[in-house]
């Protein structure tokens, strides 16, 4: 990773807000109405942080189907550790992400076609 991308991930990691999604998700995925009530955040703030979330790639999305036809999207975490080690006047940072289900992939795919 760059010292830029270090320092955007350090940076995500240090906000709160984006904490609290990243572990709410990761109990079972989660649309954003329901990340607004387990987060205690207005839904526009739930927004950006999940798209700095999806940005660095510590989210998967979803998307769902409601009976009455509407769609909406869920999310869950994909993040599994961050990894800091210092030694030797350097810091290394590498981050672990959990494996998509290829089931999971092919559905991404086709819904961005």
């Amino acid at each position: 990773m760059t010292d830029d991308e270090d320092r955007e991930v350090l940076a995500l990691l240090d906000d709160e807000y984006a904490r609290r999604i990243l572990i709410a998700a990761s109990e079972e995925p989660m649309s954003v109405d329901r990340l607004t009530e387990r987060c205690d955040a207005s839904p526009p703030t739930i927004y950006r942080r999940i798209e700095r979330l999806a940005d660095q790639g510590f989210l998967d999305e979803y998307q769902e189907l409601d009976p009455d036809g509407h769609h909406y999207k869920t999310y869950s975490t994909r993040l599994e550790r961050v990894a800091i080690e210092i030694a030797e006047g350097s810091m290394e940072m590498d981050v672990y992400r959990r494996d998509e289900d290829p089931a999971d992939r092919f559905t991404r795919l086709f819904e961005d076609l």
